[in-house]
């Protein structure tokens, strides 16, 4: 079972930005997929990106398509999201997980405890 620790979340003003982090320990990091959620006060788990082993393919949620990056150090054991002209509605829990490329939070077998991005004037 793979541990995950995110951080690098924050209070931002809209148009700023924030570079999340998640470093991995467990297992051979490069093995699997790594991902990135979001989940807004009273809403559910959502989607934002994904990428493969290698990193060499990403998927993006539309809202965050031409905002975020994903990236990943596989020497470092670390997944980034490099998130750019944040808004509002960006504010929500950050989660990252591992196990494969899918959009469905239920696919993904382990965790972070998630951090917190405010995104607010």
């Amino acid at each position: 079972q793979v541990q995950l620790v995110e951080s690098g979340g924050g209070l931002v003003q809209p148009g700023g930005s924030l570079r999340l982090s998640c470093v991995a320990s467990g297992r051979t990091f490069s093995t699997y997929p790594m991902g990135w959620f979001r989940q807004a006060p009273g809403k559910e788990r959502e989607f934002v990106s994904t990428i493969t082993g290698s990193g060499s393919t990403t998927y993006y949620a539309d809202s965050v398509k031409g905002r975020f990056t994903i990236s990943r150090d596989n020497a470092k054991n670390t997944l980034y999201l490099q998130m750019n002209n944040l808004k509002p509605e960006d504010t929500a829990v950050y989660y990252c997980a591992s196990g494969t490329v899918a959009r469905i939070p239920s696919s993904f077998g382990s965790w972070g405890r998630g951090t917190q991005v405010t995104v607010s004037s």
